[in-house]
């Protein structure tokens, strides 16, 4: 875990987040994101499942959805990925993964989507998703919204058109499957140029 997510806070203290999070302004505000799913030597479909469950255990009663997507084996991440020995991840791994997901997920009253997947998981009991969802911001507010499809995302992708407030090299946590930061170097550079006020 740590050699795949390096400086990403504890899980205990992101549970603990998430949980004061929507204690504050509500379980349908806080989405739960299980993603990318990466498979090695060592993490495969069923030590997937188990940690999935873990974590649907503690965060069931704080959210009533969650989001999982799939490793995307862009150059620099497939060349980051060789350390801890990533396997390319077939459809058949995305059917029987998802649908151990789905399974935890229905046992805990969860909604699970995907994200962005090429691959149709429906038959493993997952939606497509959206995390801009225009319908979900709609029943929120309780507004009628009409948002036209994002055009500047990738086909799959089913979110609302938005405006990103991210920037890329910005990211102190170092994951192996990042696409948005370029270089350490660059990370740190941004990092002494940001000025918190």
């Amino acid at each position: 875990d740590n050699k795949i997510e390096r400086n990403v806070p504890p899980k205990r203290q992101v549970i603990d987040s998430f949980i004061k999070l929507s204690a504050q302004i509500g379980k349908e505000r806080v989405i739960w994101r299980y993603d990318p799913v990466v498979l090695t030597d060592n993490i495969d479909a069923a030590w997937h499942r188990k940690n999935f469950e873990l974590l649907a255990a503690e965060l069931k009663d704080y959210t009533n959805r969650c989001h999982i997507s799939f490793v995307d084996m862009y150059r620099k991440i497939n060349r980051n990925m060789q350390s801890i020995r990533a396997v390319s991840i077939t459809e058949k791994d995305m059917l029987e993964t998802g649908k151990g997901f789905a399974a935890v997920a229905a046992k805990y009253g969860l909604k699970i989507y995907s994200c962005t997947e090429s691959y149709d998981l429906m038959a493993a009991g997952i939606d497509p998703g959206s995390c801009i969802d225009g319908r979900l911001i709609a029943e929120i507010t309780g507004r009628k919204c009409d948002f036209p499809k994002d055009k500047n995302q990738r086909a799959q992708c089913n979110c609302a058109a938005s405006v990103d407030i991210g920037a890329y090299n910005s990211c102190r946590h170092g994951c192996l499957y990042c696409y948005a930061n370029f270089s350490e170097t660059a990370v740190k550079n941004n990092i002494l140029k940001h000025d918190p006020a």
